[in-house]
C-alpha cells in the first residue's frame, strides 16, 4: 500500500466511526471529572473541606466506589479517546468548514498534549502507581522549577498572562453561545436545546473564571518570585470562598464547574465529530 493509500485510509478512520468514538468516549470521561469536581467544590463551600476539589479528589472518589478500579479504567481509556480525538484534528482537521485551518490543528495539537498528560495521570492512578496527586502541590512544582530557568520570572508571567486570556476567552464564547455552531441542533429536541444552553453558559463562565483566577495567581507568582502563590484547581476554587461574597461565590462556581460536566455529557452525544 502506498503512501496516498495510507493516508487516505488514515483520513477515513480519522473522520469516521473510530473518531466519533474516541471524541463521545472523551467528553463523556471529561464530564465524570468536572461533575465530581464539582460536587466536591460544593462540599467545600459547605464546610466538609476534606477531599481536594481537582482532578486528584475526583479520582479518589471513583476508587472508593463499588467497582472503583473498572470506573477509574473506564475513565483512563476514554481520555486517551479524547487525547486520540484531539490528534486526528490536528492531522487531518476538525469538522466543519474551517476545521483545516493551521490556527485549528495548532489548537488540537494543544490539546492532544494536554489530554495525553491527563490520561496517563489517570491511568497511572488506576494502575496504583500514583498519578492522582495535588492539583495544588503540581502547580507549585512546575512554577518552582519554571522560576528557575533562565527568565523564568517572565517565562511564568507570559504563561500566566496566556491562561487569565484562556479563562476569559472559554467564559465569553460560551456567555456567547459559540458552541452552537458545533452541535447537531437538528437532531436536537427543544429541551435539549436548552438543557445545552443553560449548562454551556453556566458551566463554561465557570470554568473560564476559574482558569483566569488560576492565571492571575501564577502572575502573582512571578511578580513576586514566589511560587508558593502558584495556585492548582483545588486552591484556586478554595479562595473564591474569600472572597468578599464569602461561601456563596463558590457555590456559584462549584455548580458551574458540575453543569459544565452536564454540558460535556450533552456533547458527547450531540456534538458534530
Amino acid at each position: 500500500m502506498n503512501s496516498t493509500a495510507v493516508a487516505g485510509a488514515g483520513r477515513r478512520a480519522a473522520h469516521g466511526t473510530l473518531r466519533e468514538g474516541a471524541a463521545r468516549a472523551g467528553l463523556t470521561a471529561r464530564g465524570v471529572i468536572y461533575l465530581l469536581v464539582g460536587l466536591l467544590a460544593l462540599r467545600i463551600a459547605f464546610g466538609d473541606g476534606g477531599q481536594q476539589a481537582d482532578r486528584g479528589g475526583a479520582l479518589e472518589v471513583l476508587a472508593d466506589q463499588p467497582f472503583g478500579s473498572v470506573l477509574l479504567w473506564a475513565l483512563g481509556i476514554g481520555l486517551v479517546g479524547m487525547a486520540l480525538w484531539r490528534l486526528s484534528e490536528a492531522l487531518f482537521g476538525a469538522a466543519g468548514a474551517d476545521g483545516g485551518k493551521a490556527t485549528k490543528r495548532l489548537a488540537a495539537a494543544g490539546r492532544f498534549v494536554f489530554y495525553s498528560f491527563v490520561a496517563y495521570s489517570v491511568l497511572s492512578f488506576a494502575a496504583g502507581s500514583g498519578g492522582g496527586g495535588s492539583s495544588d502541590e503540581q502547580s507549585r512544582d512546575v512554577t518552582a522549577k519554571a522560576l528557575d530557568l533562565p527568565g523564568g520570572r517572565w517565562i511564568v508571567g507570559a504563561a500566566a498572562i496566556g491562561i487569565v486570556i484562556a479563562g476569559v476567552w472559554i467564559g465569553v464564547r460560551a456567555v456567547m453561545r459559540k458552541y452552537r455552531k458545533k452541535l447537531k441542533t437538528g437532531e436536537m429536541a427543544p429541551w435539549a436545546r436548552r438543557l445545552t444552553d443553560i449548562t454551556g453558559v453556566a458551566g463554561g463562565a465557570a470554568r473560564g473564571a476559574v482558569f483566569a483566577a488560576a492565571g492571575a495567581f501564577a502572575i502573582r507568582a512571578a511578580v513576586d518570585y514566589e511560587p508558593d502563590k502558584a495556585k492548582g484547581m483545588d486552591d484556586t476554587l478554595r479562595s473564591f470562598a474569600d472572597s468578599p461574597l464569602g461561601p456563596w461565590l463558590l457555590v456559584l462556581v462549584a455548580i458551574g464547574l458540575a453543569l459544565f460536566g452536564v454540558f460535556s455529557f450533552a456533547l458527547a452525544r450531540w456534538r458534530k465529530v
